[in-house]
């Protein structure tokens, strides 16, 4: 196998990583039977070795699992009545107001009042739980094919809780979105494409990188941001509810890809760094929100130089890798093939985060609470 490595344009389809307009003309679609099909090749793994604890580590994490269940139906207030336009204001003026963060001077926003900026709130909150309950499925159908596909069966019998996990956090993200949100938002198309690429690949490893280490790590992030942010009750009791259990789905894939990237060749570890760093970019393009823009009437090409100029848009597109890198870290990815990974890290700016708390701990932390005493306030 070839140690060469690939290209920015090999991996990511644009030589610069911040080529706007590259980014920007990947547009999303939706089927019109609202069904989005994706053809994938893999071995279903039985093991006639049925001894339970052979892997400490995962029996511990599984037996965690089960004490950790919650009904996202009889759990959770959903008798909480929720105003999103009043939430809006409330969360502006915490933080210092609507457009803070960046200067509106010069574009499309700077003769905007209240009401357009009220209603800008309201779509990007409909999208970015779009989003979650799109990224959720995803893992509902990941999960089910590490279960098939993973040789061990303390990993099969942890994933099996996960994949009534991810049922209920696509039934409770769902419910929440119709029953206290004003829209639904089709699946962004960076996003799609990388689920997409997850679930067409055939080897069981790369669903777990692509899945618990990256996009479970970054919707970690997310969930935590939004849940510190969000003046609803409602919803920070249901992030904090989601939060345990993903915090609990990446430990289970740096425990299980520790064990198996141990054993890979310079040219195997090359690929899941190239992997990894194709999620990274396609998650961070994801954030720009092309999609509300259009929905606003404002041109994405127009007003998102302005957005990523600001100070704190660096800030918290960094912030989202603070569970990843610490993680790939702990996978031997960063320092792998020469330190490529960290090297592109770096490009990024989230290599700050690598001596961040291993989400390992973090899990530990949690699990300690009852479910039913997550309701952070």
């Amino acid at each position: 196998m070839s140690t060469e490595m690939s290209t920015t344009q090999d991996i990511i389809g644009r030589e610069e990583v911040d080529d706007l307009e590259a980014i920007l003309s990947v547009v999303g679609t939706e089927e019109a039977d609202g069904r989005h099909t994706v053809h994938s090749e893999y071995d279903t793994i039985f093991t006639w070795d049925y001894e339970k604890g052979t892997r400490p580590k995962l029996n511990k994490l599984y037996e965690k699992a089960k004490n950790a269940q919650w009904n996202g139906e009889t759990d959770l207030p959903w008798e909480t009545d929720v105003d999103q336009e009043k939430l809006v204001v409330e969360a502006a003026a915490a933080n210092g107001g609507h457009a803070v963060g960046f200067d509106i001077t010069g574009s499309p926003l700077e003769s905007w009042g209240d009401a357009e900026w009220v209603a800008l709130g309201v779509e990007s909150q409909n999208w970015t739980l779009s989003q979650f309950l799109h990224g959720e499925q995803g893992a509902l159908v990941c999960t089910a094919k590490i279960v098939e596909s993973v040789p061990w069966i303390d990993a099969k019998y942890y994933a099996a809780t996960q994949v009534m996990d991810e049922a209920r956090h696509v039934e409770v993200f769902a419910k929440y979105i119709d029953d206290k949100l004003s829209g639904r938002y089709a699946v962004n198309a960076h996003l799609r494409t990388l689920l997409d690429d997850i679930v067409a690949d055939s080897r069981w490893d790369m669903t777990y990188l692509g899945m618990q280490i990256m996009i479970e790590g970054l919707a970690l992030a997310a969930f935590g941001f939004m849940h510190s942010m969000t003046p609803d009750p409602l919803l920070r009791q249901l992030l904090r509810y989601v939060m345990a259990d993903e915090a609990r789905h990446v430990a289970f894939g740096v425990i299980s890809l520790q064990e198996y990237y141990a054993d890979l060749s310079t040219a195997e570890l090359r690929e899941r760094q190239e992997f990894a760093y194709e999620a990274a970019v396609r998650m961070r393009d994801r954030f720009l929100q092309q999609e509300v823009w259009d929905r606003m009437g404002v041109d994405p090409k127009t007003i998102l130089p302005f957005v990523l100029s600001a100070p704190d848009r660096t800030q918290f597109q960094a912030l989202l890798f603070s569970k990843i890198v610490p993680n790939c870290r702990k996978l031997g990815l960063l320092d792998a093939a020469d330190g490529w990974l960290r090297t592109k890290f770096t490009e990024l700016g989230v290599i700050e985060f690598e001596s961040a708390v291993d989400t390992s701990e973090e899990y530990d932390a949690m699990a300690a609470v009852p479910p039913s005493q997550r309701d952070l306030v």
